[in-house]
């Protein structure tokens, strides 16, 4: 199974680390400075949203039955072999219809800066460890990195102590 950015929302703060971290990721200067003194505004590809007092990262499921992909016009989004989402590197070229951005469930679509195409995550930020620029950012954990399976048992354990302590 491929790996997921997962997220902890209890412990998210809403500090936006992840956002930044992403559009950095998807600079050309690869750097915060770079980017602000070269006038880049790279979008990111996380968004930190709020209800009432809660807040928490929203980013692309990479959704096993995506349908993005199926409402995609063009073709050009389309699942890579290891099973990211995207619009880039494909045959085909995002036209920005739009479609994939009004049926993903999670807003995790939207448009580049010149609304030319959509962005939604590519996976492309991941560091020499494989780990994405989001989870590596966040200062609390709510991001991790993983297997499902994994983060499953892992959230099962923490409940088990909770209630038995």
């Amino acid at each position: 199974m491929a790996k997921q950015v997962l997220i902890l929302f209890d412990r998210c703060v809403g500090c936006r680390s992840c956002q930044l971290a992403c559009a950095v990721a998807h600079s050309e200067a690869r750097n915060l400075f770079g980017a602000v003194v070269g006038g880049e505004k790279p979008r990111s590809r996380v968004f930190v949203h709020q209800a009432g007092a809660r807040k928490g990262p929203l980013n692309c499921r990479h959704c096993q039955d995506a349908p993005c992909i199926d409402a995609c016009i063009t073709g050009a989004m389309h699942r890579r072999e290891d099973g990211t989402v995207t619009n880039v590197g494909g045959a085909q070229t995002c036209t920005a219809c739009w479609m994939c951005l009004m049926v993903c469930p999670y807003g995790a679509v939207v448009g580049d800066e010149a609304g030319t195409a959509a962005v939604k995550c590519d996976r492309e930020c991941r560091n020499t460890a494989g780990v994405p620029a989001c989870v590596k950012a966040c200062p609390t954990g709510a991001l991790t990195y993983g297997e499902v399976d994994d983060f499953s048992a892992r959230r099962r354990e923490d409940v088990l102590r909770r209630v038995l302590a």
